[in-house]
């Protein structure tokens, strides 16, 4: 494979020949000569191709030769005049392989804003933001895939139709190949799901967690990184209707091994992050959200803060802050709060746990009444500075009649659960896990302030074009 790509060339020395194929970002005419700027997605820099009266190019193609057309040029690095790259191409030829006509190509020079570039999100790659959303996305799908890989986990790929409701919550996509204009419906009214593909009421999954346990039960170390689905009518700037979510599950792992596992995780992939898109990285802090390198560097290097649930409570109570959405025990922490604790309160990343179980899914582990009879679970949820709730996680009840119970209590189909509940009957271990949304992560990691801006083509309501 033609390994000549901008990446590369710029690293190369003068007097070295190559051949580039790429798209003009601009092309700048002067008296018998061009320059033209040139990328090929490898990188955020682009290649100035200068072509002058030596250079070979067919009349037909010049008036073709405009921003946005794919060209390939071959010619001679030559050391560049200019302070941005040490190098420059010096073309001999230059052969335009598709034109583009410059009274309708709609990425000028010039800064177009994110809404209108999502309106047109099959060509927004080639702009500067989201060539470097696109390569940081990349490059931490490969690190977290690296994370695990070391770790001795096994990749599962988990169903992404299924018949159950992971969550407990609701807000699912339905699955169906029934007739829309014409639902067999049984004699009391009710759909006859009998005549369905599957039989029975099936869903777009909003979690691979149900079915990573089964793997971990059998493997130890196991994780799921996929598609979820919610179909929830929010049209905000953190939801989507299709998203990606990394959900690892360890056996033989109580809470404080899986609080060790996330720490581990975000330093380890944040890290290699740093390493591997340093020029990406550098201009995100640069051009979207000034400190972001010293802000994730933080979260390399400081030690993970763990308090309790009710010790956060007791601490936003005494803070003398006034905050949006009221303080009080049993209820759940919104991001004021959580970016509270984690910026001005311990100034480091922050590991809550013991939430109240009235607040959290029925596969948490439930801790012991203590003398205050409040019921809390083995829950945690990471929190970093500059977002709040990074990861949300817990050690899952693996006590078979305690499950059970709680399965009865909030009303769920012990028929329908009964292949999750036998994992509890046949070699039960205490296990533990978590969920990152990595759309999420991408936000953070890159100073994006808006979801639809990280996945190539976003999913919301009222929104299909793609």
């Amino acid at each position: 494979m033609d390994e000549s790509r901008v990446r590369h060339i710029l690293q190369q020395n003068a007097g070295t020949p190559c051949t580039i194929r790429g798209w003009v970002r601009t092309c700048r005419q002067a008296k018998n000569v061009s320059f033209i700027e040139l990328n090929d997605g490898s990188c955020l820099s682009n290649l100035q191709v200068v072509c002058d009266a030596n250079t070979s190019i067919a009349d037909a193609e010049k008036a073709a030769l405009q921003t946005g057309a794919s060209v390939e040029a071959r010619g001679m690095l030559t050391e560049s005049p200019g302070g941005k790259q040490s190098v420059e191409l010096l073309a001999t030829s230059l052969r335009v392989i598709g034109g583009a006509p410059a009274d309708s190509y709609p990425l000028q020079k010039k800064r177009h804003s994110f809404e209108f570039l999502r309106e047109i999100a099959h060509l927004r790659p080639r702009t500067n933001t989201f060539g470097a959303v696109s390569r940081v996305r990349n490059v931490l799908a490969a690190q977290i895939h690296s994370f695990f890989q070391k770790h001795d986990f096994l990749w599962i790929h988990t169903p992404v139709i299924t018949s159950l409701d992971g969550e407990g919550a609701g807000n699912l996509f339905q699955v169906t190949t029934l007739d829309p204009a014409a639902v067999p419906k049984r004699d009391d009214g009710t759909v006859d799901y009998r005549k369905d593909f599957f039989e029975k009421p099936s869903f777009l999954t909003v979690t691979g967690q149900l079915n990573v346990e089964a793997f971990a039960s059998s493997h130890e170390r196991v994780y799921t990184f996929g598609p979820t689905f919610r179909a929830e009518n929010s049209n905000t700037s953190r939801h989507l209707a299709e998203f990606w979510m990394v959900e690892p599950e360890l056996a033989f792992c109580d809470i404080d091994g899986n609080m060790d596992l996330a720490e581990d995780f975000l330093k380890t992939t944040l890290s290699g992050l740093l390493r591997d898109s340093e020029e990406d990285m550098a201009f995100f802090d640069l051009r979207i959200r000034p400190g972001l390198l010293d802000m994730l560097k933080g979260v390399i290097e400081k030690p993970f803060m763990r308090i309790t649930y009710t010790e956060a409570i007791a601490e936003l109570e005494k803070s003398g802050k006034s905050f949006e959405f009221p303080i009080q025990w049993g209820s759940d922490l919104q991001s004021e709060h959580e970016r509270f604790l984690t910026e001005e309160l311990y100034q480091s990343p922050v590991v809550v746990t013991g939430y109240p179980a009235e607040i959290k899914a029925f596969y948490m582990k439930q801790n012991e009444a203590g003398g205050t009879g409040r019921r809390t679970v083995r829950a945690m949820d990471v929190l970093v500075p500059g977002l709040g709730e990074i990861i949300g996680g817990s050690e899952r009840e693996d006590r078979y009649d305690v499950l059970a119970a709680r399965m009865d209590e909030l009303g769920l189909d012990r028929e329908m659960y009964g292949w999750y509940l036998d994992l509890r009957k046949f070699g039960s271990v205490p296990h533990s896990g978590f969920g990152l949304g990595f759309e999420r992560m991408l936000m953070y990691v890159t100073g994006m302030q808006n979801i639809r801006d990280v996945i190539p083509f976003p999913r919301t309501v009222g929104n299909l074009r793609y």
